[in-house]
């Protein structure tokens, strides 16, 4: 079985100011490895019988995409998305475009900005989501929680394991940590990855039952579109009327062929500076030190330095991050409040 990657690359990662900001969004940058998360992204996917991937972004981004991966050997079909319509529109066009390569084609649906550090145990559970995406289901990842987290959503599996997958009961959005704690105890319910698996044929049909408007636009977007080498220009008329959502909303949540598969392979969405400094190696005083970095009575800190030395003395528990964009100074507690950083940012540049 031949799969079709679909990168997903339209993020702005604003919560991770001011690293990720504005061309330079998470996914391009290297975080936790050398190679930066897009390369990541399809990397992880070495060992698999896997076709020329398919990424989606921002015509912003298109030529990062394009250098970042053929850094590492992969010449991907870029999709140009005119603006932002969320998730299901990009998703829409890019089955289009796996149509096209193949049939049957049976797409991997990955976002660019996520750690999977058991890259086995992902693999093995993508085959076993494309042998039930085969069978007609649309197969998300739950994954297995560690904590009773209120910064994600939820997915409920129902039923018996078959075929390694559960039935798709509900999505439930960000819980109070009362409710993440009742879930958590039921057994039930995993955190909503925002990974996917299914047959392109599938997901476009469902979306047509489901979500008829959009997914009449999206595809004359692509039937539309202007191929300039690479790059694949969704037509900015047609895609621009669509009212954009995200996949659980226009179709996940609806359909009935929805599965999961649960998957515990060591996952993060480094969605901030906190959840970096819990993935990272810390040294002998729980510091993340990356850069020219001097370091003098300073505890369980995220510290880094993209250039100019950074100095620090007598701290604890705070979040240091120099860059040419800006410098951010946090108590690590807060540290979700850096988008209101970016958001004031934004106010002043209009």
């Amino acid at each position: 079985m031949t799969l079709i990657p679909v990168i997903l690359s339209g993020g702005a990662g604003t919560r991770l100011w001011p690293l990720s900001w504005g061309d330079h969004p998470k996914q391009f940058l290297p975080l936790v490895t050398d190679n930066t998360m897009i390369q990541e992204t399809l990397l992880r996917l070495k060992g698999l019988e896997i076709a020329s991937p398919i990424v989606s972004c921002g015509e912003a981004h298109r030529f990062l995409v394009a250098e970042q991966l053929n850094k590492i050997g992969i010449k991907p079909q870029i999709i140009l998305e005119p603006m932002a319509k969320n998730t299901a529109p990009a998703i829409a066009a890019a089955c289009c475009a796996a149509l096209k390569q193949d049939k049957d084609a049976v797409v991997v649906v990955l976002p660019s900005d996520h750690v999977i550090k058991n890259k086995d145990v992902f693999a093995k559970a993508v085959m076993t989501a494309a042998i039930n995406a085969e069978k007609g289901s649309l197969v998300t990842f739950g994954i297995v929680p560690t904590f009773a987290a209120t910064g994600y959503g939820y997915v409920k599996a129902s039923g018996a394991e078959s075929d390694g997958a559960y039935t798709l009961e509900k999505f439930v959005e960000k819980p109070c940590l009362e409710k993440a704690e009742e879930y958590i105890a039921s057994g039930e319910y995993a955190w909503n990855s925002g990974m996917f698996v299914f047959k392109a044929s599938t997901f476009l049909e469902e979306l047509k039952v489901h979500s008829p408007d959009m997914a009449r636009l999206a595809i004359e977007s692509f039937e539309k579109a202007e191929v300039d080498k690479d790059f694949i220009r969704l037509d900015k008329e047609s895609f621009g009327q669509i009212k954009g959502d995200s996949i659980d909303y226009a179709v996940m949540e609806k359909t009935s062929k929805g599965k999961i598969v649960k998957l515990d392979a060591g996952w993060d969405d480094v969605g901030s500076w906190s959840a970096l400094y819990d993935i990272s190696g810390k040294d002998e005083n729980k510091n993340v030190i990356k850069g020219d970095v001097i370091s003098i009575g300073t505890k369980s800190s995220y510290i880094r330095s993209s250039g100019r030395t950074v100095a620090t003395i007598g701290l604890e528990n705070i979040v240091v991050i120099d860059s040419e964009e800006g410098v951010l100074v946090a108590d690590i507690n807060k540290i979700q409040d850096v988008k209101k950083i970016a958001e004031e940012i934004k106010g002043r540049n209009k």
